[in-house]
């Protein structure tokens, strides 16, 4: 059995599977298509991926995949710990530009399913943290896309780690949210 819970966007849920403990250690189904599609997940996954950041304090994104290849994802920690951030984008949503955000580990075993239409990243809380997520579409570098993860427009409220964030150069030179339709090269404006 799956624990739903939404997060205050359109279908962004927190999902926590059931974990079935023993001497040995646990046991828990993280995916089953018929539970999911039960909670109204009902996207068809095509690819896992698996990330690892060496040092607490990595941030990836804000990261998303323009149509047709948009990107539904589903989330979880396999060691480690990340503050999890999933931005409303689609330009006719009354939530466009909000954010929800929520603290993922390998010990709670949560998940957060963040479908097509939203930008996703995520900070690293601990070192040696290793995610793994699912998506409903392809990898396309030519549909790939980013939004700074500092966009004052966001207000996007990132935990304070007492550790500078490390950053890829695409990410830290990602436009804003408003730079992003239409594609200008330009990065974010205002952010240091």
């Amino acid at each position: 059995m799956i624990a739903v819970r939404p997060l205050g966007l359109e279908r962004v849920f927190e999902i926590r599977p059931e974990r079935f403990s023993d001497s040995r250690g646990f046991f828990s189904e993280t995916y089953n298509h018929k539970q999911f599609a039960e909670a109204g997940i009902t996207e068809e996954f095509v690819q896992d991926n698996h990330s690892c950041s060496a040092r607490a304090g990595t941030l990836r994104g804000l990261h998303f995949q323009i149509s047709p290849l948009a990107q539904a994802k589903l989330v979880r920690v396999l060691e480690g710990a990340v503050f999890d951030v999933a931005v409303d984008i689609r330009p006719q949503s009354p939530d466009y530009g909000k954010w929800a955000g929520i603290e993922l580990t390998a010990e709670a075993g949560n998940q957060i399913f963040i479908p097509a239409g939203f930008a996703h990243g995520f900070v690293t809380l601990q070192d040696n943290t290793q995610i793994a997520y699912k998506v409903d579409n392809y990898y396309s570098a030519a549909h790939d896309r980013s939004i700074h993860y500092a966009d004052p427009a966001l207000s996007i409220k990132w935990p304070d780690i007492g550790v500078a964030f490390t950053l890829s150069e695409k990410d830290a030179n990602a436009p804003c949210l408003h730079e992003v339709q239409p594609m200008k090269p330009a990065g974010c404006q205002g952010v240091q």
